[in-house]
């Protein structure tokens, strides 16, 4: 939700020793013994091309870089140090906040100092398959069912958070059960290490040093102490993963104890939620969106959250709501938007502004459609959706980003050629294919990847 190495490499510049430049005499002379004078004359020789090349290997490595461990203190004490002691931190802290703390190697996107980031090998990845692997029966029901089972549980804690902010308790506990499991989901690593590790050599490591600041912050402030600090592989914290500058924007004492507790209290978890919902423009009464069906002859090009019509006139045009349920009244005249995160191979949606706030949780369609999917299933049952996914995908993401910047350099639009197929890319891949005679499909295939190159 919601961000600094010492140039140390002269790898690739030393030679193995078995690429030295041994003399050809050794080779030559080794099958002579004429006499003691030419067997001792060797043996110098030899000890002193052996000095020669000890010299060489030390000459051509670079400086012995320190170890891994020596160069993170050193970050620590000479570059963070400073930095967080201009912003308030005590010296008591940021001791406490590392003691022990050493670099994880283990995590993700981690770059070696004095190294350049590597280009990422071809990965297959669920998400860049069908867009439908995302929603398992069996995930989805793990958050609908145990969403139930805490609604009756905790009733009064969520109609009282209703009331002060708008939102409704299925959506947050859609949320809480996809975030955590409810809390129940372990967090095992130390948000020190974490964060400590990613912003001193992470590919994003001014992101992490932000959020490093905002963890030294939270715990100078007495809002959590050092031993609480869980938190996932990325640094986020409790039971509703806020990243700690959302911690301290967002988490609410809604329990009244005097202080906000997302790792222990329910109704601080929560009120959290929904006050990071409200502050980026949750509109109380108004749902999340529709599942529609849309006829052959309205494009899917016309996805996209700067594309917003009233619900009443994209009813005009043809969407109509499945299972033959109209809009309701109240939102026929408001905002709605086109949503077809497979393009025409799998359900199709109005959805409305709602949504995109929902989309600040976790900037993925994917994650905001399961969000306001398993919500609706809490409050009304479980039924799936009306339309199947269909069995797109089989892309490599490298594959994806290829394609995204063939459309760029036809002038098309598709906000970034990062291998993951937004709106913006969707309904570009409609508009070409539209273009150049092809039925609009609006997601990438094969065959698509193959005939822009």
């Amino acid at each position: 939700m919601s961000r600094r190495l010492s140039p140390t490499s002269c790898a690739g510049e030393k030679a193995p020793l078995s690429k030295l430049p041994i003399s050809p005499l050794v080779g030559e002379m080794s099958g002579r013994t004429e006499g003691g004078a030419t067997e001792r004359g060797l043996r110098k020789f030899s000890f002193a091309f052996l000095l020669v090349a000890l010299t060489l290997i030390l000459l051509i490595s670079p400086a012995s870089a320190a170890p891994i461990d020596d160069q993170f203190r050193a970050w620590l004490q000479n570059d963070l140090w400073p930095e967080a002691k201009a912003k308030g931190i005590s010296r008591k802290t940021f001791e406490a906040a590392f003691n022990g703390v050493k670099p994880n190697l283990k995590l993700p996107d981690l770059v070696m100092p004095g190294k350049k980031a590597k280009t990422p090998l071809k990965q297959h990845q669920a998400e860049f398959g069908s867009p439908g692997a995302y929603f398992t029966e069996k995930t989805v029901r793990a958050v609908t069912s145990g969403g139930r089972a805490r609604k009756a549980a905790n009733a009064r804690t969520i109609a009282a958070i209703e009331q002060r902010y708008g939102v409704p308790g299925d959506m947050l506990l859609a949320i809480w059960g996809r975030e955590s499991g409810f809390g129940a989901a372990k967090m095992p690593y130390d948000a020190f290490e974490v964060l400590g590790t990613k912003a001193f050599m992470a590919t994003r490591k001014d992101f992490f040093r932000t959020e490093l600041m905002a963890a030294l912050e939270l715990v100078e402030r007495g809002l959590a102490p050092v031993g609480a600090m869980k938190s996932s592989w990325a640094g986020a914290l409790g039971q509703p993963q806020f990243m700690p500058t959302s911690f301290l924007k967002h988490a609410v004492d809604f329990d009244g104890d005097g202080r906000a507790d997302i790792w222990n209290s329910k109704p601080d978890t929560l009120a959290s939620i929904a006050n990071y919902l409200v502050h980026y423009g949750w509109v109380k009464g108004r749902e999340w969106g529709f599942e529609v069906t849309v006829p052959e002859a309205i494009s899917c090009s016309l996805e996209g959250p700067d594309q917003g019509k009233r619900i009443s006139e994209w009813a005009d045009m043809g969407i109509k709501r499945v299972a033959a349920r109209p809009f309701p009244a109240r939102e026929l005249k408001a905002e709605g938007f086109l949503l077809m995160p497979a393009g025409r191979s799998g359900p199709a949606f109005i959805v409305t502004p709602n949504f995109y706030v929902l989309k600040q949780y976790n900037t993925s369609d994917l994650y905001a459609l399961f969000i306001g999917h398993g919500a609706d299933r809490i409050a009304h049952g479980d039924s799936n959706f009306s339309s199947s996914w269909g069995a797109v995908g089989g892309l490599y993401r490298s594959d994806i980003a290829a394609l995204q910047r063939a459309l760029e350099a036809k002038g098309y639009d598709v906000g970034s050629a990062d291998g993951l197929p937004g709106f913006k890319t969707r309904r570009s891949i409609g508009k070409w294919q539209a273009g150049n005679g092809r039925a609009a499909t609006c997601f990438p295939d094969a065959d698509l990847v193959t005939a822009l190159k």
